[in-house]
């Protein structure tokens, strides 16, 4: 109801400066009519015919031959025609100086934000935040950036994404970003301290809100955690320790470069913390469920309680709060998400 209610204000703003234009040439339309009405006793369809391609100078012909009369209206109605293409022509010049346009662009973007959901909200267009949108856009996972600085901005529309002008820090920027539905919040600010406040205020708008933050140091990290951030990277260390991987484990580097380019995918699926749910599950182990043979999928590993459990057996029981992390094709992930039913509570991509 609410979004109905905007749209009819956007089409009722949009128009409202054009609405004394419109008159004038449905005046000069019937005038005319009425005018050929008269003068040559035409029906309402051939005199309406004959105002509108004299206006349009379309030069399809005369309907009849005109008599004396008739030609002065033809004369009048391109004159009303020359002063209203004037008066249009004045009018869009005053609306673009006066910044109608731009707030036309404005009320747009927002009846975009408005409809948006299962997005991603990025804060911050730097060299971290360009390479994050880089590999959302592969996902086909649609992205708003909020960005204040013009320049990033530009670099960003040119990208093809959708911008939002604002202070990222501020509560009304991240409600306009669509918080309330948005799949998880990247905040990649250059300032740790701007990053701790985005942080903090997207917890006071929405605590179950997926928060993942970019920190400077170590101390920042934890205080990013202690915020609630639910993923702390810190470029410079996640740097460190790839290159050591690479020359550590250069097959591992490798065989995650060509996942990244194949249909493969490793999932992340949560189980819920309701217990009652495993109470009534009849089947709670892997084996039991079926994973392998019915979806085709392969258990990687499970974290419970802060642990790993690499290469489960199907013996293995899943209990609530367990994390599974399951590697295969999208159409094998989505039989397992249906195999494991409501246990599920979110599905996170992870490579």
């Amino acid at each position: 109801m609410k979004l109905r209610l905007f749209e009819f204000y956007f089409i009722k703003d949009y128009l409202r400066p054009w609405f004394g234009l419109i008159y004038s040439l449905f005046f000069l339309f019937f005038l005319g009519a009425i005018g050929y009405r008269i003068t040559e006793g035409w029906d309402w369809g051939d005199c309406l015919w004959m105002v509108l391609i004299t206006i349009t100078t379309i030069g399809f012909g005369e309907v009849q031959t005109l008599s004396p009369e008739g030609r002065i209206i033809t004369v009048l109605i391109i004159v009303g025609g020359l002063i209203f293409i004037q008066f249009t022509f004045q009018k869009a010049v005053r609306l673009f100086e006066s910044g109608y346009f731009q707030r036309v662009n404005e009320l747009r973007f927002k009846r975009l934000l408005r409809k948006m959901e299962n997005h991603v909200i990025l804060c911050g267009y730097g060299r971290v935040g360009q390479e994050i949108s880089n590999q959302i856009k592969t996902q086909n996972i649609p992205i708003i950036v909020v960005e204040s600085d013009e320049d990033r901005k530009k670099i960003a529309e040119d990208n093809g994404l959708e911008v939002l002008c604002a202070d990222a820090t501020l509560d009304e920027t991240l409600k306009l970003a669509g918080l309330d539905k948005c799949k998880s919040l990247v905040v990649t600010l250059p300032n740790d301290a701007a990053n701790l406040y985005v942080v903090l205020s997207a917890k006071g708008i929405r605590s179950s809100i997926r928060v993942i933050a970019r920190a400077g140091t170590e101390e920042a990290a934890s205080k990013l955690r202690l915020a609630g951030a639910s993923i702390v990277v810190s470029p410079y260390i996640a740097a460190g320790r790839a290159m050591a991987s690479m020359a550590l484990r250069p097959i591992a580097i490798d065989f995650l470069d060509l996942l990244a380019g194949s249909e493969c995918e490793i999932e992340e699926f949560e189980l819920s913390n309701d217990i009652s749910l495993f109470e009534t599950a009849e089947k709670i182990t892997l084996l039991e469920l079926g994973i392998g043979k019915k979806s085709g999928a392969k258990i990687l590993a499970i974290k419970e309680d802060e642990k790993l459990i690499t290469n489960p057996g199907g013996d293995f029981l899943l209990q609530p709060g367990q994390v599974l992390i399951a590697f295969g094709s999208k159409e094998q992930l989505t039989t397992l998400n249906r195999l494991l039913g409501n246990l599920v509570v979110s599905v996170e991509l992870l490579k």
